[in-house]
């Protein structure tokens, strides 16, 4: 009886093409479940998959796991759906209100802030989204994913994360990677990166069979997925993930 693993990815409009490989690829039988990143990382904690799509800065942290494919969701310049928007240059910001769907981009924050922008702010939980809404001066928030697009237009000064930590490194960056736990197959894992390559390769096809195709025909979507997110897991990347995890940034936001 052949094995189904269980697979968890993210449930943002950057995961798409991956998901579309995972329903379509002939060679992967799998049962999937999508999640904001850290529930992504809390279902592979808890042992509920097998194989998860994971923020990068939980992959330290786990043992018995690696890293299996040749696949990310990466930038290589501006992302767009991990930024930090104010309405007061970020020199002068006092407060930083920080995503709770992304570890990643709450530590990558941290080191833009420590190495680049060179500001201490106060750092604050953001589950209720309404206090974007309600900005007070020297407020910053750090969004990520699909909302973002949303907010594009509310604020004077946007900082692109992916950008940013480039300008600091002269990096890409990888926000996210497939991993599987050791003793997954390797069977398995070759079926996977099979699949996720098809899914790369059928950008277009799975723009037009998302819920991401919108008034304009998903031209909008499919220019983000080609254009502001880079899949492939290079070693520039592998690179930049080395300095990011030796870094040991480790922010921790008070609750509002």
């Amino acid at each position: 009886m052949a094995i189904i693993p269980k697979i968890t990815a993210v449930s943002y409009l950057n995961t798409i093409p991956f998901v579309y490989g995972l329903k379509h690829a002939d060679n992967l039988r799998a049962e999937l479940l999508l999640a904001p990143p850290a529930d992504c990382a809390k279902n592979y904690i808890e042992g509920k998959v097998d194989i998860a799509l994971l923020p990068v800065a939980v992959v330290p942290q786990l043992e018995q796991t690696n890293i299996i494919t040749d696949y990310c969701i990466g930038a290589v310049g501006a992302v767009r759906t991990v930024v930090v928007m104010s309405n007061t240059p970020i020199q002068s910001v006092k407060r930083i209100w920080l995503d709770a769907h992304s570890r990643t981009s709450v530590q990558l924050c941290g080191y833009l802030a420590k190495n680049k922008w060179r500001i201490a702010p106060e750092w604050l939980a953001m589950s209720d989204y309404s206090v974007v809404d309600n900005a007070q001066p020297g407020d910053a928030f750090l969004l990520i994913g699909d909302k973002v697009f949303g907010y594009e237009n509310h604020f004077k000064y946007v900082y692109d994360l992916a950008v940013e930590w480039r300008e600091a490194t002269k990096l890409p960056f990888a926000f996210a990677v497939w991993v599987a736990r050791k003793g997954v197959s390797y069977e398995i894992t070759d079926e996977l990166q099979h699949a996720l390559t098809f899914g790369v390769e059928h950008i277009w096809e799975a723009v037009s069979e998302s819920n991401y195709m919108g008034s304009d025909n998903g031209v909008t979507a499919y220019d983000y997925l080609t254009r502001n997110i880079d899949f492939i897991l290079d070693e520039e990347k592998h690179k930049a993930l080395k300095k990011f995890w030796d870094a040991g940034i480790r922010i921790v936001p008070r609750s509002y």
